[in-house]
């Protein structure tokens, strides 16, 4: 549950948001909430909607150093170090373990700083098998890169990066160091720094998804990244296609995301959702790939940056909003929150101050179905009308001119 924008009108953190809205909520203990999850732990988790598409997930973690970018904060002879995820559609995954929606370890930190490290015994299991072997259709599979936003961590979208993956992608979650909640394979917790003590910028996300697609290309011709060497799921290695790359971020991630397009071109498109498209210095330069942003708060009506950036996008671009969506709603919050609002008695209304007032159910599936069509046409080239204009199944989504 993540609500944290890189930048707001209201000057919001990640803490004081979920804070805030927790205990403005909370009617019902949390002590009873954790006790109760003790005691029926299958039915008190939380749950993530199963993707749609035909192809069971799987998944594997991959710890990556940056031998081109020395860590100062870290030490002399350190790098830049960050995790990553690959999301795969995969196949006999029976025998391969659910894996959680965050490390437990990164959960109980991330819980904790809002002060609800009660609320750990209910943190949902993702569709993702680690480990399991992956499917081989006879085609590379597209990947698609994803960076999450400021203070947050890399399974804050993971209802979007597990359909991609079961609908047959390659989707590959990038943990930003020093801007995260993730755990090492040593046992190290990393949490979010001050911005004083270790400056995280889009810049800094955008190279992380530049090295990321390094990475990528590794795995594409055979070679395996991990740098403890760690085992890789069977069929990997050689199953990416680099050359159809695309990437997507939330809110800081999201203004990485056109950083990084702008300046790769084996990102062959980019998506954004609800970014602020702020940066020093400022984005610049004609964008010749496709981009599509999904906008809640920060519009091209009321952010000129934002109106910049479109302005500058020379191929094709679409630029859809979600009737009633805030902040947070392109992502994991539509699922998770509307559960932790029964379990502590909130009301409507108070469900609403934290995720706004389109439809939960309605808000999931659009973060399915959108970003998927977006990158079926552009990296697998496949005809669809659901990007066309407004569709019936979607009334909430407007298409902007």
């Amino acid at each position: 549950m993540t609500t944290t924008p890189f930048t707001s009108r209201k000057a919001m953190t990640r803490r004081s948001v979920l804070g805030a809205a927790l205990a403005a909520g909370t009617t019902v203990p949390l002590a009873a909430v954790a006790d109760r999850a003790a005691a029926s732990s299958a039915t008190a988790r939380l749950m993530l909607p199963v993707p749609t598409g035909p192809h069971p997930v799987g998944m594997v973690e991959l710890h990556l150093v940056d031998r081109s970018r020395p860590d100062d904060l870290a030490g002399p002879g350190h790098f830049r170090e960050v995790m990553a995820t690959v999301w795969y559609p995969a196949r006999d995954v029976q025998r391969y373990p659910v894996a959680p929606w965050m490390p437990a370890g990164a959960l109980q930190a991330f819980l904790a700083d809002a002060g609800f490290s009660d609320l750990a015994p209910l943190g949902p299991l993702s569709a993702g098998h680690a480990g399991a072997p992956v499917r081989q259709p006879g085609r590379r599979l597209p990947v698609v890169m994803f960076s999450h936003g400021a203070h947050s961590h890399q399974g804050d979208h993971t209802v979007m990066v597990q359909e991609l993956a079961s609908h047959g992608y390659a989707a590959v979650t990038v943990a930003h160091q020093y801007d995260t909640y993730t755990e090492f394979p040593d046992g190290r917790i990393a949490v979010p720094v001050d911005d004083e003590q270790a400056p995280t910028r889009p810049g800094d996300f955008a190279a992380d998804l530049r090295f990321v697609l390094d990475c990528v290309e590794q795995l594409a011709a055979g070679g395996n990244p991990d740098v403890d060497h760690r085992e890789l799921p069977a069929g990997l290695l050689g199953a990416l296609d680099p050359r159809r790359m695309g990437a997507f971020g939330w809110s800081k991630g999201g203004t990485a995301t056109a950083c990084a397009t702008l300046a790769d071109e084996r990102i062959r498109a980019g998506l954004s959702l609800d970014s602020p498209m702020q940066m020093n210095p400022p984005l610049t330069g004609d964008l010749d790939r496709p981009f599509m942003m999904m906008s809640a708060e920060f519009t091209r009506a009321t952010d000129p940056a934002v109106a910049a950036f479109w302005s500058h996008l020379r191929d094709w671009r679409l630029n859809i909003q979600a009737q009633g969506a805030v902040h947070v709603s392109y992502g994991d919050n539509e699922a998770l929150f509307p559960q932790v609002a029964k379990l502590l008695g909130w009301s409507r209304q108070q469900l609403q101050d934290v995720i706004g007032t389109l439809d939960p159910d309605q808000a999931v599936k659009i973060q399915q179905a959108y970003p998927l069509a977006f990158f079926d046409k552009h990296l697998r080239r496949r005809r669809g009308h659901l990007l066309d204009g407004p569709s019936p199944a979607f009334p909430a989504v407007t298409f902007l001119p």
